[in-house]
């Protein structure tokens, strides 16, 4: 169960794919939310050898959650508790929708993601006597971003997922340091499985380098929407003073206005004919995208404690690719720093002339960029591919099923 489009959520899509591989019975649940996705939607729907479920955005939402909010305050204000129930219509979302649509598909395990999906999942999971999973694509209880509306907004999510998490019967998460958060906040189990792409997506060999003289160094970042708190402005700065010309592809929806203001600044940096917005792309064709480039972005932030111990799918997507991934010094992205050796260029956002030098160190040796991209591409096949990680989740899953079945002779 997923409050977002199939297209939105590779993660959704790869779990129901193992399930189904597996020889479970998987029907998706998911929202109906964008229609600049229904068509690729359909296009998801029609392929997919199991059954989809997709609700349309409820009428009144915004109307609801804004009145389960005020009830929310006041309640809190009195100094009473704040039920899951009403938590769940006070964080927003579909949770109404969600639930009524997944009580009407009978199940032994709901796996819900997202906090939507968590506060739909769980009464329908009870009220079936059915298992409860979860997988958290992020730490969601960690997502604030300061201010007394964010740190109320984190007390609601906190009230669900305390209500709903220890009752699970398996927990995953997108990164090991999510999955630790998890743990320690609540006491529970989790496991981390990480957001990892199909092997079969992956080009035959990294893109070769000349040998001889350095060329362009071809910079690549691609998300749904583009926006101003991903670490690429520090990344266009830099590239103002490498000494080696450095180009930037930036895929994503442009809807409100960041690819616009990040073009501003490369025409005021000198660079503005070094940059280029491309349109969004289906996610099964983002590996091959990005196999054009040089190096791949990942920029975190680190503006939320989520954002500091999350670790994107760019990452694992440049990887499989055979791209070479320039990340920020979040903790996250430091440990795995660690594991990546030559594939990966640790950079402090906060340091433009370090990012450059970098750079320049990767551009003017076609050897090191060539020996970073083998580094990248043998990662990607030998480890941080999607028919390695699916196991783990399988494991979970198949954990959970015969601890029940075990439950239950005992209990006869």
């Amino acid at each position: 169960m997923s409050p977002g489009n199939l297209a939105s959520n590779p993660r959704v899509l790869k779990e129901a794919a193992a399930l189904h591989g597996a020889g479970y019975g998987v029907t998706n649940v998911v929202c109906d939310y964008s229609e600049e996705l229904k068509d690729v939607d359909d296009e998801i729907v029609a392929k997919v050898p199991w059954k989809v479920v997709r609700v349309p955005r409820p009428l009144g939402e915004r109307g609801t959650m804004i009145v389960a909010n005020r009830l929310a305050r006041l309640v809190t204000a009195a100094g009473a508790r704040v039920s899951p129930g009403l938590a769940a219509l006070a964080s927003g979302g579909p949770v109404s929708t969600l639930r009524r649509a997944a009580l009407a598909v009978p199940a032994d395990l709901y796996i819900a993601h997202y906090i939507a999906g968590l506060a739909a999942a769980a009464p329908v999971a009870r009220r079936r006597g059915a298992m409860l999973g979860f997988d958290a694509e992020d730490f969601h209880s960690g997502e604030g971003t300061g201010g007394a509306d964010e740190d109320f907004r984190m007390k609601m999510i906190e009230t669900i997922e305390r209500d709903a998490l220890p009752s699970c019967a398996y927990v995953t998460a997108a990164a090991p340091l999510i999955a630790d958060a998890y743990a320690a906040t609540y006491g529970i189990a989790t496991t981390a499985v990480l957001n990892v792409f199909p092997l079969e997506m992956a080009p035959a060999a990294p893109s070769p380098v000349a040998a001889g003289e350095a060329s362009d160094l071809k910079a690549y970042w691609f998300s749904q929407t583009i926006g101003l708190d991903r670490g690429l402005q520090s990344f266009i700065e830099a590239m103002a003073r490498t000494s080696v010309r450095v180009t930037l592809d930036i895929r994503g929806s442009n809807r409100w206005g960041g690819g616009d203001r990040l073009m501003a600044m490369a025409r005021d940096l000198g660079i503005g004919d070094r940059v280029a917005i491309l349109p969004k792309a289906p996610p099964d064709e983002m590996v091959t995208l990005s196999a054009e480039y040089d190096i791949g972005l990942s920029l975190e932030t680190g503006g939320t404690e989520s954002h500091r111990i999350c670790l994107g799918n760019k990452i694992f997507t440049y990887l499989l690719a055979g791209v070479p991934v320039v990340m920020s010094d979040t903790p996250a992205q430091r440990a795995l720093a660690a594991d990546l050796g030559a594939a990966a260029l640790l950079v402090s956002l906060s340091d433009p002339a370090s990012i450059a030098a970098g750079l320049d160190r990767l551009g003017e040796s076609p050897a090191a960029l060539a020996d970073a991209k083998r580094a990248a591409w043998r990662l990607g096949h030998d480890r941080y591919n999607w028919d390695f990680e699916q196991d783990i989740l399988l494991k979970a899953v198949g954990a959970a099923f015969s601890r029940r079945g075990r439950a239950a002779v005992e209990g006869m």
